[in-house]
C-alpha cells in the first residue's frame, strides 16, 4: 500500500481530491494539519473525505450574498452571528464540512460568547449558504446535522431549502424572511454588483428592504 504525505496532495483551484477509508482521527489529524489558514474546504461523511478549492468567481458570489444577507440581517434588526467556514463536526455521526458561509440567527443567544462550539450540545447554524460552481453542496451532511435552512446558490438560480420530516424541501420563501421575494431579488442585486460595484449594491439594497418594510407596516 502506497502512502501519500499530505503536503504531496495539490488542489488546483475549481478541482477535488477525493480520499476514502479515512478513520475519524485521520480526520481530526488531516484538518490539524491543514491548520485554519488555507483556502482549501473540506468535507467528510463516514470514511470519505473531499478537499476542494474554491474558484475566484465562487468567492465573490459567497462574499456578495453573504453581505446582502448581512445587511438584511441589520435592517431588520435582528441579532445575528456569522462563522463563515467554520469546521462543524460531529464525531458520533461521523460527518463534518465547512460550509461556504452559515448564521446563527434563531439560536444565537444560545452561543453568544462562545469560542468553541460543540455540536454534540450546540446547536448547528440555522442557516448554511452553499455556492455550487464547481462543489458539491453535502446536503446529507447538512441533514445529519440538522442545519433547519440550507441555501444553495447554482447555475443562477438561488434554492432556499427547509429541513422537514429530516429531509430538505424547496421552498419559495425562506421562515426566516417571510414575505421577502430573496430568491429573485438576491440575484438581481448580485448581477447588478458586477457593474455598479459592492458599495452602491448594498447601499441599494439597504433601500429596497427599508421601503419594504415600510410597506408591509
Amino acid at each position: 500500500m502506497v502512502h501519500l504525505a499530505l503536503q504531496q496532495i495539490s488542489v488546483p483551484p475549481g478541482q477535488h481530491v477525493l480520499l476514502r477509508d479515512v478513520s475519524w482521527q485521520e480526520f481530526e489529524a488531516i484538518l490539524q494539519e491543514l491548520g485554519d489558514r488555507r483556502g482549501s474546504r473540506v468535507a467528510y461523511e463516514k470514511g470519505v473525505l473531499e478537499i476542494w478549492m474554491p474558484l475566484p468567481e465562487h468567492e465573490f458570489d459567497k462574499e456578495i450574498i453573504g453581505d446582502l444577507l448581512k445587511a438584511l440581517l441589520e435592517e431588520l434588526d435582528i441579532e445575528f452571528l456569522t462563522l463563515g467556514s467554520t469546521t462543524f463536526k460531529n464525531k458520533e455521526l461521523s460527518v463534518g464540512l465547512e460550509p461556504d458561509q452559515c448564521f446563527y440567527i434563531q439560536n444565537e443567544p444560545r452561543i453568544r460568547g462562545k469560542k468553541r462550539l460543540d455540536l454534540a450540545v450546540d446547536p448547528p447554524p440555522d442557516l448554511a449558504l452553499e455556492i455550487d460552481i464547481t462543489s458539491r453542496t453535502h446536503p446529507t451532511i447538512y441533514r445529519a446535522l440538522g442545519v433547519p435552512e440550507l441555501w444553495r446558490f447554482e447555475r443562477g438560480q438561488l434554492q432556499i431549502n427547509i429541513l422537514q420530516n429530516g429531509e430538505y424541501v424547496e421552498v419559495s420563501d425562506s421562515p426566516t424572511f417571510p414575505d421577502l421575494p430573496l430568491n429573485s431579488i438576491l440575484l438581481q442585486y448580485l448581477e447588478e454588483s458586477r457593474t455598479v460595484g459592492r458599495n452602491t449594491v448594498m447601499k441599494a439594497f439597504r433601500r429596497w428592504v427599508r421601503e419594504s418594510i415600510k410597506s408591509d407596516g
